[in-house]
């Protein structure tokens, strides 16, 4: 089984990292609108996620997604996140 971090659909000629800024361009134009329309940034990042998680579980099991998940500590605490580092 692939990593859920980097799935490819084969329907998508696009290399993974085109499809993934592609995906952060819509994900940033929906933040934007919602901000804009007036809904907290703490509930758009909770449901996000829980939108994101549940669809890694529909695609690779629970199993699996618990295992990626248990590395997301380490990965916030070394600034995978962080926009100020991000921009860098």
């Amino acid at each position: 089984m692939r990593h859920p971090a980097s799935f490819h659909h084969q329907d998508d000629p696009r290399p993974d990292h085109e499809q993934k800024q592609a995906a952060l361009s819509y994900l940033n134009e929906a933040w934007a609108e919602a901000r804009h329309d007036g809904v907290d940034g703490d509930c758009l990042a909770q449901a996000s996620l829980f939108a994101a998680l549940a669809e890694l579980v529909n695609t690779y099991g629970e199993d699996a997604v618990a295992k990626f998940a248990e590395g997301l500590a380490a990965r916030v605490r070394n600034g995978e996140f962080s926009l100020a580092l991000a921009r860098q």
